[in-house]
């Protein structure tokens, strides 16, 4: 019988059946092995640096998330009412127990005593509105709060801007902040009723006991009445207006305050000039590299410089920094 030749190409024997194939050998599953492991590796292996490749891709393409204000905050912040102090039982534990942030250990009072403090005060937004605080309170950026490190939780604190003489009242129930030179940070309504909204500013804070509580002297104090302009200070006819860039005298100067915008620079200036009398004899505003800086002086020795910054420290509750200038 003649061979034929089957539709898939297989060759037949006379009877139409294919040849059988070889019969195998206990070898060839173990080789066969062999040479499948390196294909799987490489297979593993490319997963691996795709599944890499297209995570980094997916973290680039989402910019980190930065805090701030709403697009539209709601109307009449400015007339939101100070935080009603109210004698709370201070928690045991909790929010109260030490902690350790940034490798900095901080342990909050457990007792209700007073706490006074001069510092920086920052504000937070719409990157945490709406998250738990410390003390299991949803955060409310519209609401008259802020976060301290060490107060007890929760706590009532006044806090003031020196630099206008505006006061709130505002309830602790978080914590915070940890940059260094920070002691508070408030709501973004309490940093706008103190006009702080423009970035990290000077703030004075007491925190108001239960005692100071039953005795009704929690509110705000009143924002110092403007003096009538025959008690002013006064300027020589030779200097510029408030907030008006000025030539530097050589010696040294207390620095009291940078802004990017002139009108700020000018409260400052006028601010120290009210509040210090004759303690600071000259209150000069000069523009540096895009900044307004505010700066007490000229001072002939190092010593006078930094006796007159302590009082500034003391009386008006600013950290002022000598510089020197030639």
């Amino acid at each position: 019988m003649n061979a034929q030749c089957h539709s898939d190409g297989q060759h037949l024997d006379a009877v139409g059946a294919p040849p059988a194939p070889p019969a195998p050998t206990r070898a060839e599953p173990a080789q066969a092995r062999r040479l499948a492991a390196p294909r799987r590796l490489t297979t593993l292996l490319l997963t691996a640096l795709l599944m890499t490749v297209l995570l980094l891709a997916g973290c680039a393409s989402r910019p980190p998330a930065r805090d701030g204000p709403e697009a539209r905050p709601p109307a009449g912040l400015e007339r939101v009412p100070d935080a009603v102090p109210r004698v709370e039982s201070l928690r045991t534990g909790g929010p109260n127990k030490p902690y350790e942030v940034f490798g900095r250990r901080y342990i909050p009072m457990a007792a209700d005593l007073p706490l006074a403090e001069t510092g920086l005060a920052s504000w937070y937004g719409r990157k945490f509105h709406g998250q738990p605080t410390a003390s299991g309170e949803t955060y409310d950026m519209y609401a008259m709060t802020a976060a301290h490190k060490t107060m007890p939780i929760p706590s009532y604190a006044r806090v003031r801007n020196p630099a206008n003489g505006r006061e709130v009242v505002v309830r602790i129930n978080d914590r915070g902040p940890f940059a260094d030179g920070r002691v508070i940070d408030l709501s973004y309504t309490a940093a706008l009723r103190l006009d702080l909204l423009r970035g990290v500013a000077p703030v004075q804070v007491w925190r108001i006991t239960h005692d100071e509580i039953r005795a009704g002297l929690g509110a705000p104090r009143a924002m110092p009445p403007e003096l009538p302009p025959a008690l002013l200070p006064t300027l020589p006819p030779d200097d510029p207006a408030p907030g008006d860039p000025v030539l530097a005298s050589p010696g040294l100067w207390l620095q009291l305050g940078a802004f990017r915008d002139r009108d700020g620079a000018a409260r400052l200036q006028q601010s120290v000039l009210r509040e210090a009398g004759a303690a600071v004899t000259q209150v000069a505003v000069f523009e540096e590299n895009a900044l307004f800086r505010v700066q007490a002086g000229p001072y002939a020795t190092r010593a006078e410089a930094q006796d007159a910054g302590e009082w500034v420290r003391r009386h008006l509750g600013i950290a002022p920094l000598v510089v020197e200038r030639r």
